[in-house]
């Protein structure tokens, strides 16, 4: 597969069928996240494999009431919890550098892209999700304070495939040159 087909063709997928994401499946997605770049090479990314049914469960416990991916995380073989040391990224001596705080969420985001772009060349689905109490999730899953649980991703076998996605922006409505405002497609 070609990446500019997986980049225009991948999509969030929160229906799965029963198969079973196997081992090697997950080996290569992680893989393909840890070969993404980082803040001064960093890698401030941890995840965790979460197979357990029961503990998938009390993780989607932590989701609110109304997130669309509580159904496909309860039914995927595999749940992805991408987590990120804090304190590093963006940071010298454990001091913030940049005007923008929480950089380890830049360098997060490019590891969890690869995540889901490689898991849609390996025929599977994922979708990111956010809307959930954090702070909970990182007291069941005993992650340690320097380090916070950023989004979940269950993966799993698409039930429809080949969906049409929802319609982009045109290029030439963000793409401005030299200055903001001075569009670049004239």
């Amino acid at each position: 597969m070609e990446l500019q087909q997986a980049i225009v063709e991948r999509r969030s997928i929160r229906r799965f069928t029963d198969y079973y994401v196997t081992d090697e499946e997950i080996v290569q997605i992680l893989e393909a996240a840890r070969m993404a770049p980082s803040w001064a090479n960093v890698q401030p990314w941890e995840f965790i494999v979460v197979r357990d049914k029961s503990l998938i469960e009390k993780i989607v416990g932590t989701y609110s009431p109304t997130n669309p991916a509580r159904k496909c995380s309860l039914a995927s073989s595999a749940l992805i919890v991408a987590c990120a040391k804090t304190n590093v990224s963006g940071c010298k001596e454990g001091r913030d550098v940049t005007a923008l705080a929480n950089w380890y969420m830049f360098d997060l985001g490019m590891a969890v892209q690869n995540i889901c772009l490689k898991a849609y060349e390996l025929g599977l689905g994922t979708v990111v999700v956010g809307y959930f109490d954090h702070q909970q999730c990182n007291k069941l899953l005993q992650v340690p304070q320097d380090t916070t649980v950023v989004v979940t991703i269950p993966v799993g076998k698409p039930e429809v495939s080949g969906k049409q996605g929802p319609p982009r922006k045109e290029l030439m409505d963000c793409v401005y040159v030299n200055t903001y405002g001075n569009k670049f497609f004239k």
